[in-house]
């Protein structure tokens, strides 16, 4: 009972497990912020109205929040396909040539530093477990952890996208319109810093490196946008 337990406890200090929905909500939640803060800015900055502000945030925040998710579910989809393939490709080569394939598993473990006659041993014994398990494991680097799923990443991105834009849409709809643009980037740098400690607590990761790095560039498309407003002078 003890060694199970601490086994599990052991697994419970391990992040990757989490990595691919956790990609995908930071992506998303990032990117809503982003995105929508940063029309949101760059409109304001051509514009003393609240009506084009509003119009302008709603759309990007729809837009956005279906584009990540249908952009995330075919990037992934194309992944999958790519897997699906090599792994019938190595089905069929351990129908045709299993002594070839056998070595080609032997000679990995070795290069991982286990001596020759150990890893024809392992291999042997892998193989008549599970060949295509192993060789897909071992030679192809697909396992359950890495292997992607389009659904589930598509909704985490979409979703993920939504909630993050739904807090600068917040600011538009609620606070004052005078100052809007900095308003707008204070509260923006104020949700990216949440999103950048959660995500990085989440994953076991540095903190202040994440914070830092999404405050720095969070800052720079908002300025950036903000600048665009602001040289084309529109008033809408």
């Amino acid at each position: 009972m003890e060694q199970h337990d601490t086994s599990e406890n052991y697994l419970a200090n391990h992040y990757i497990h989490r990595s691919n929905w956790l990609r995908a909500a930071v992506l998303g939640a990032n990117d809503g912020i982003l995105s929508t803060a940063s029309i949101a800015i760059g409109v304001a900055a051509a514009s003393d109205l609240r009506h084009p502000i509003l119009l302008a945030t709603l759309a990007g925040l729809v837009a956005g929040a279906l584009s990540m998710a249908a952009g995330e579910y075919v990037s992934v989809s194309s992944q999958t396909d790519i897997e699906a393939a090599d792994i019938a490709r190595e089905k069929e080569e351990l129908e045709t040539m299993p002594e070839i394939e056998l070595l080609r598993l032997a000679d990995i473990y070795e290069k991982r530093g286990l001596k020759k006659e150990t890893a024809l041993t392992v291999a042997k014994e892998l193989t008549e477990k599970d060949a295509l398990a192993a060789h897909v494991r071992d030679e192809l680097g697909i396992n359950e952890m890495s292997k992607a799923n389009p659904t589930e990443a598509a909704l985490a991105s979409g979703a993920a996208f939504m909630a993050g834009g739904l807090l600068p849409f917040a600011v538009v709809v609620f606070l004052p319109l005078k100052n809007i643009e900095y308003t707008l980037y204070g509260f923006s740098i104020v949700f990216l810093i949440i999103l950048g400690a959660l995500s990085a607590r989440t994953g076991g990761t540095h903190i202040g490196k994440s914070v830092l790095r999404i405050t720095f560039w969070g800052t720079m498309a908002m300025v950036l946008t903000a600048l665009v407003g602001y040289l084309f002078g529109i008033n809408i």
